[in-house]
């Protein structure tokens, strides 16, 4: 029965094809000699919420079935038809223009950031003009401003921001680029910092259980990055950063025509820091020596007539870091550092050099006539090596990747019934030297996916999704996926979703801080096949409402959200004993609860709100017992208010951003054996953050603005146990809560030719 099964749910596609459909062609009365057609009209059937609109040429096709006996065709600017169908043969309909009709210009700005009311899952979307409101340098430093995702600093040596969601790290987020999954890995701790912000032009953030579509990897959920289209960015385009952090920045963008179907952008990236900078006295750089250069081409063809469009993106990244104490020189003393013995005048030092080329390719094909039919196929390859030495502690990685998605896109009846379907294949080398050991393997996995989605057009919709996959090291498994979207009232929604998701935990690639210590490395077995541990594999559950609402005739909404992550199977990363990181598999319970309370508020034209609550419960049973999450606050708040005057023609405008957040106490990873001066507290202190900027815009080419980060000058006292001794016993840089960097100020210009 179960073969059956299988066979029929793999054949659903196809049976699809055997429904009956109508055809016709639209065009323009003033124009009967040419048979021009007229693009994007609408056609349906009467008293259905079954449609379609015309394509290039004016052509459609749209289900038919024998009770549909009313064409209704409309356009702006013309007299809407309604046509008696009779046979299946197809029609040629010319409208005709509707000259009563007057102009009406209708004007309204896009939002900075958008929560669906229509959409299925629980997408929050960020554009370029939210983006804009802070420095935005790289993919890292673009959610300041969002309070869906938490931004922390991992250590308090590379100065690199990690992001939380639902109060899971990242990698328990798939993020992808372009709807193909990139930051996974190697990559996974300095990853987001090798997308510069100018390149997005969007970001999507999924709460909960993603889309089968893009992998089983996802548990907490899922950010894409939109990167900027050679055919809608500007011609020219620069931008140059400068902090007196002594951050130096220039992002240039060069976009050129091809020809009617090609157009190229060549998209160039440069960072360097390499002035020092030690604040609290504890003898190490608060932020370390970097220089990066960043090389992407980026090639786009459409072919609207004939339904096909394609990208191509190359890209070449070369980045280092230097970091450690202050007088140190690489050339002279990693290799005394490096001495089995040491005399007592080492200094301690690290330095992270890394070299990636990725390429990926996306094909889209719609079928002209029968617009709600295409297919995709996405493919990507990335070769990130990375040598560093943290003090004594070596670490290496080389990991080639390559990704591949077929996707086909249909109907099954009318419109209100879609379906996805197609096969992924990847494989993944890993080559990683950890002091004297090699650890080496090789992934591989071959899986399909059946997507369904119904929605009836107005108050309903849901979207269930299956995907099985066969790997050679995590064995063959099936991921279920599931949202649902109900609207009980005007401008209300209500959302739940259901998930399951797993991952091969990349226990050295995603802890990297924690060689920056003098703790010792115990991965306790337990028989799995990668590292000897288990994949690890959660269920996400969640609900949302968000409900929109007018107030003194401005415009707002409120969301509330509630996210379970349960655990069956985690690699725990146990810091609990400070002489000793150990990795081992969950025997006991999981979890993260994260609640989110979310209003927006327009209060005038131009001026807009933002506030949020969150509340976190993250328990896991270590081996020492059961114990909160270390490093996470239980609470957070976030306000941010900006404002922009009204732009007038050859007038300047005027834009402010402002963002608070207030972080609450964390619980401090375990130090009772230290000696007591190397012992901390078993909670960190709360505190508050405040950043701003200021943006003039001259005109449509150029602006200037100036910023400001961490306004309150809080800083974390003594970041760095034991720097006074970094090759002693109880040397560790990774209980970071708060920022080590004070007060910081930036400013930065843009021009663009369109």
């Amino acid at each position: 029965m179960k073969k059956y099964s299988i066979g029929l749910l793999l054949l659903i596609p196809f049976l699809s094809f055997s429904q009956e459909v109508f055809k016709g062609m639209i065009m323009d009365q003033n124009n009967p000699k040419d048979n021009l057609g007229v693009f994007g009209a609408s056609v349906y059937w009467l008293n259905t919420s079954v449609g379609v609109t015309t394509n290039e040429e004016g052509w459609f096709t749209i289900p038919y079935k024998s009770s549909y006996k009313k064409l209704v065709v409309s356009f702006v600017g013309f007299k809407t038809d309604t046509l008696t169908i009779t046979s299946l043969e197809p029609i040629h309909h010319f409208l005709t223009p509707d000259n009563g009709l007057k102009e009406v210009v209708l004007k309204s700005k896009k939002k900075a950031t958008q929560r669906s009311f229509v959409a299925t899952q629980n997408v929050f979307t960020v554009n370029s003009a939210e983006l804009l409101k802070a420095a935005c340098c790289n993919l890292a430093e673009s959610f300041e401003t969002n309070p869906s995702i938490d931004v922390n600093f991992s250590d308090a040596l590379t100065g690199t921001r990690q992001i939380q969601m639902l109060g899971l790290k990242s990698p328990y987020l798939l993020i992808s680029q372009e709807n193909i999954p990139s930051i996974r890995g190697a990559a996974q701790v300095f990853g987001l910092t090798f997308t510069p912000g100018t390149w997005v032009e969007s970001i999507q953030i999924t709460k909960g259980a993603g889309s089968v579509i893009n992998g089983y990897e996802s548990i907490s959920g899922q950010i894409n990055a939109e990167l900027v289209k050679p055919f809608t960015d500007n011609k020219f385009f620069v931008n140059a950063y400068g902090s007196l952090g002594g951050r130096l920045e220039l992002n240039t963008h060069f976009n050129q025509k091809v020809s009617d179907k090609w157009q190229t952008g060549l998209y160039v990236h440069g960072n360097y820091r390499g002035e020092k900078f030690d604040q609290n006295n504890d003898g190490f750089l608060d932020f370390p020596l970097m220089n990066q250069i960043n090389i992407m081409n980026r090639w786009q063809y459409i072919d609207a007539e004939k339904g096909w469009v394609s990208f191509i993106n190359l890209r070449y990244m070369d980045d280092s870091k230097q970091t450690g104490e202050l007088n140190f020189d690489p050339t002279r003393d990693r290799g005394n550092s490096n001495n089995p013995v040491l005399s007592g005048d080492e200094v301690w030092g690290s330095e992270i050099e890394t070299k990636r080329f990725d390429t990926s390719l996306k094909l889209g094909y719609v079928f002209p006539e029968l617009p709600f039919q295409s297919f995709g196929f996405q493919f990507a390859y990335s070769n990130h090596q990375q040598d560093s030495y943290f003090g004594l502690n070596i670490y290496d990685i080389q990991h080639q990747s390559v990704y591949s998605n077929l996707l086909f896109n249909s109907i099954i009846g009318d419109t209100r019934n879609k379906f996805t379907t197609g096969l992924t294949f990847t494989h993944d080398t890993y080559n990683e030297f950890v002091n004297s050991n090699n650890f080496r393997r090789n992934e591989n996995s071959f899986g399909g996916f059946f997507e369904y989605a119904y929605d009836n057009l107005d108050d309903f919709s849901f979207t269930a999704g299956l995907r099985a996959d066969t790997h050679n090291l995590l064995g063959t498994f099936v991921t279920p996926r599931f949202h649902l979207r109900y609207v009980p009232w005007e401008k209300g929604v209500l959302r739940a979703s259901i998930g399951q998701g797993r991952k091969s935990a990349n226990i050295f690639a995603e802890n990297q801080q924690l060689f920056a210590s003098s703790r010792q490395i115990d991965v306790q077995s337990s028989g799995g096949k990668i590292y000897g541990l288990d994949p690890e594999v959660a269920w996400n559950y969640g609900i949302s409402y968000l409900q929109g609402f007018k107030l003194f005739d401005k415009k707002g909404d409120i969301t509330f959200d509630f996210y379970r992550t349960n655990f069956k199977n985690q690699v725990v990363v146990d810091w609990e004993n400070p002489q000793q990181i150990s990795f081992y598999n969950l025997d006991g319970k999981s979890f993260a609860n994260s609640f989110q309370v979310e209003a927006n508020y327009n209060i005038a034209e131009g001026f807009n709100t933002r506030f949020a609550y969150k509340n976190y419960d993250i328990q896991t049973d270590y081996t020492s017992g059961k114990l909160i999450k270390p490093l996470t606050p239980n609470h957070r708040f976030f306000a941010n208010v900006s404002y922009e005057t009204s732009k007038k023609e050859n007038d300047a405008q005027w834009k402010f951003d402002i963002t608070y957040n207030f972080i609450g106490e964390q619980r401090l990873p375990n130090t009772a054996s230290n000696p007591i001066q190397y012992q901390l507290e078993e909670y960190s202190n709360s505190y508050s953050l405040l950043n701003a900027q200021f943006t003039k815009v001259f005109s449509k080419k150029f602006e200037v603005y100036v910023g400001g980060e961490n306004l309150t000058n809080m800083r974390q006292k003594s970041p760095i146990l034991a720097s006074d001794n970094p090759f002693g016993n109880n040397f560790d840089t990774t209980i970071v809560y708060a920022p080590i960097f004070g007060r910081m100020f930036y400013s930065g210009l843009r021009f663009k030719i369109d």
